[in-house]
């Protein structure tokens, strides 16, 4: 029998709309119907607030004191999800960065077994690097960046079905590799680069379609060198990730690029890390000790390692901080993703036949309670508990 959630205020992915009974059924939405003209015999569950598409995050690196480089498990890749689902992200891609090949297959594995075992919200892999150029290294180990070689691609194939985006520098990666990956299905994008813009469009016609975190691990536009930055701001066929911690770019800078772009292929991403959903205020990464201060995730050097922040939070800075509409931010917190790893025929829309993946906010985009195929968890009476 169809539950139907009632009360809410409903961002069906385009519009907001009052009114509205949204119909679940065996995991999915079975429709979206006028509030008055509920069919007999439907049970009613009263909701008040916000109702939305629930986030999807294509960049955590981990979350409730877990992080997926270290803990390459079902297991802590459920721990991760978890953590993330109480801030509203239904969906998400762990993210392993530059290791080594064995433990980049041991975190490919994972992946796959997490998704046949059918655990919340994971929907494949991210691999940042170790593809990437180390005079872009940030907090990645530059002693670990190699070039692609065939037998990583071979590895990188998820079984299962699962999505997979790989980050890479162009500039350290053939036009023929990156179009020998996005063939087999793999989802391609640029970051910890320093390529010029040739370069950059030469690896767009050979099927790289995203900017991993914009700004951040690449040189600044310059007058004569308009680099990846100037790559991403020129073409809206880009896909372009943004950390919205106002840590990692200034709110100026992502207002400048929204303004350029528009919202159009904007995503929100974290780039989280252990500390989201912990109450720790530091962890080891790579055998760095990373430590929260202010708000920023910090190694001794004072290099950003990843972020502090969830996904709606990130959605709640969008509004309030660059002056987004909620409809454009809900969008690119979850439509704009699903698009990007071309789920949106099933995610990132609340419509007849999509999957039941939902988060109710409250007016400070506060979550009060998510939904992953249909299951309910109510996250603030979890918390209190």
């Amino acid at each position: 029998m169809a539950t139907a959630l009632i009360g809410a205020t409903l961002f069906d992915g385009t519009h907001l709309r009052d009114g509205e009974a949204v119909l679940l059924e065996a995991g999915k939405i079975a429709g979206v119907v006028p509030a008055a003209k509920l069919p007999k015999g439907v049970e009613k569950q009263a909701i008040s607030g916000l109702l939305a598409p629930g986030f999807i995050d294509v960049q955590v690196n981990g979350g409730g004191g877990v992080l997926f480089n270290e803990t390459r498990t079902v297991a802590g890749i459920a721990a991760i999800g978890a953590a993330h689902r109480r801030f509203g992200t239904t969906g998400f891609l762990p993210t392993f960065i530059t290791d080594t090949q064995a433990s980049m297959g041991e975190a490919i594995k994972a992946a796959d077994a997490a998704i046949q075992a059918r655990t919340p919200g994971v929907l494949g892999i991210h691999l940042e690097g170790p593809f990437l150029n180390p005079e872009r290294k940030g907090i990645h180990r530059a002693n670990l960046m190699r070039p692609i070689a065939d037998q990583d691609v071979a590895m990188i194939e998820l079984p299962a079905g699962g999505r997979v985006l790989v980050t890479l520098a162009p500039e350290k990666t053939e036009p023929a590799t990156i179009a020998k990956l996005t063939k087999s299905g793999i989802i391609v994008a640029a970051g910890h680069t320093k390529a010029d813009l040739e370069t950059i469009r030469k690896a767009q016609g050979a099927g790289l379609t995203g900017i991993t975190h914009l700004f951040n691990a690449m040189p600044p536009m310059m007058g004569r060198e308009p680099g990846p930055v100037g790559a991403a701001l020129e073409d809206k066929d880009l896909w372009c990730g943004l950390i919205v911690d106002l840590h990692h770019v200034s709110a100026v800078s992502l207002r400048v690029a929204l303004a350029a772009r528009g919202t159009e292929r904007m995503i929100l991403v974290t780039d989280a890390m252990p500390s989201v959903g912990s109450s720790e205020d530091h962890f080891e990464l790579l055998g760095e000790k990373i430590k929260r201060v202010d708000g920023a995730l910090i190694n001794d050097a004072g290099t950003l390692a990843g972020s502090d922040l969830d996904m709606a939070s990130a959605v709640r800075n969008t509004v309030r901080h660059l002056g987004v509409g909620v409809e454009d931010a809900l969008r690119m917190a979850s439509l704009h993703p699903a698009q990007f790893l071309r789920l949106d025929h099933e995610l990132g829309r609340v419509a007849e036949g999509y999957r039941a993946d939902l988060v109710l906010l409250d007016s400070n985009f506060k979550v009060k309670a998510t939904w992953i195929s249909g299951a309910r968890q109510d996250e603030r009476r979890r918390h209190e508990r």
